[in-house]
């Protein structure tokens, strides 16, 4: 096969990797009124980004204004966008309503 077909036919199966996940992404809902998620921050997430901090990100907020209105301290908020931490349920709650999202877009 000549060097230009296959370049053309990795391009093709790239472009066809890429369409694949962002379908993989798209979440099927019901709700017309939910909020959609630009593309570079869901593979942030699809990645194994925290959450936390790609919405948070997302939202333009700082740590410490993040922490403060869900009334946590900024390292214990540090260590959940780490991995060092988990959350509870009670923190994440928290964490989801300062942000605007539900719970299960955090976990």
């Amino acid at each position: 096969m000549p060097e230009h077909g296959r370049r053309t036919n990795a391009s093709q199966r790239c472009q066809e990797a890429d369409a694949a996940e962002v379908q993989a992404m798209i979440r099927v809902r019901d709700d017309p009124d939910e909020e959609d998620v630009p593309v570079a921050f869901a593979r942030r997430m699809w990645n194994g980004e925290s959450p936390v901090r790609v919405w948070r990100e997302m939202r333009g907020m700082k740590v410490a204004h993040l922490a403060t209105a869900a009334g946590v301290s900024r390292s214990h908020l540090s260590a959940i966008e780490n991995g060092a931490k988990k959350g509870s349920v009670k923190v994440l709650k928290r964490l989801a309503a300062a942000l605007g999202v539900g719970i299960d877009d955090l976990v």
